[in-house]
């Protein structure tokens, strides 16, 4: 699904945020990405989303090599990802249907068609009723799920998620995961970002640890059990 061979990314202001990178995400697979602040983490998802492009090297999707995809076809390759953002990025003056709904506006779905997917979208994360309530009558964890909502009702086959519980507590982390979690299971590829190495220790799955824009260990191989040990 993913793979990154030898991936250099240096921004115009000199910083190297990645130092030749490799790794491969298979499909379905849960990912998660650890590191410190600052590691490579936000611009691995960057890379992911044609946020940003690599300085050197190639980062492939299904295939693809994106470096090399032209811009007016950008728009249509984002939108088969779904994306969840740490602060939830939700518009605050509209109900939670219509935060839902906006990829499938955006890309020109009929009304039923939308109303469909988004009342679905909304019952896998239980929320399915708040269809009119505001994003900021709801509470921190309800508005995270809102994002996971919006993310996954195009379907997509891959989704990413910067710092998804960066701002909830314990039991309200471990909520979101299992949710992620869910999507996983029905064969969606899901490559989380976090700093907490606790939240990562999922059974069975495998963490990419950075550090400094490098991989540390053999976060290619290993499960996560090995990695912490050796720190």
């Amino acid at each position: 699904m993913i793979a990154f061979d030898h991936v250099v990314k240096r921004y115009p202001n000199g910083r190297e945020a990645l130092a030749g990178v490799s790794f491969s995400i298979a499909a379905g697979e849960m990912v998660f990405l650890t590191g410190r602040s600052g590691a490579g983490k936000s611009t691995v998802l960057k890379l992911i989303a044609l946020i940003e492009r690599p300085t050197r090297g190639a980062v492939r999707v299904e295939g693809k090599n994106l470096g090399a995809l032209r811009s007016r076809h950008i728009p249509a390759y984002r939108r088969s990802i779904g994306v969840v953002f740490q602060d939830h990025r939700l518009l605050v003056d509209r109900p939670v249907f219509d935060n839902v709904a906006l990829p499938l506006v955006v890309a020109g779905f009929p009304l039923k068609e939308t109303d469909k997917r988004v009342r679905a979208a909304l019952d896998q994360v239980g929320l399915l009723g708040k269809e009119r309530t505001l994003p900021l009558e709801l509470s921190a964890g309800e508005q995270q799920r809102v994002g996971i909502a919006r993310a996954v009702v195009s379907k997509p086959r891959l989704l990413i998620c910067d710092e998804p519980t960066g701002n909830l507590d314990r039991d309200l982390a471990l909520e979101v995961m299992r949710l992620l979690k869910r999507f996983q299971s029905v064969g969606v590829t899901v490559v989380v970002a976090t700093h907490d190495l606790r939240l990562a220790q999922q059974p069975g799955e495998r963490t990419i640890l950075l550090d400094d824009g490098r991989i540390q260990g053999r976060g290619e191989e290993e499960p996560l059990p090995s990695i912490v040990a050796s720190r």
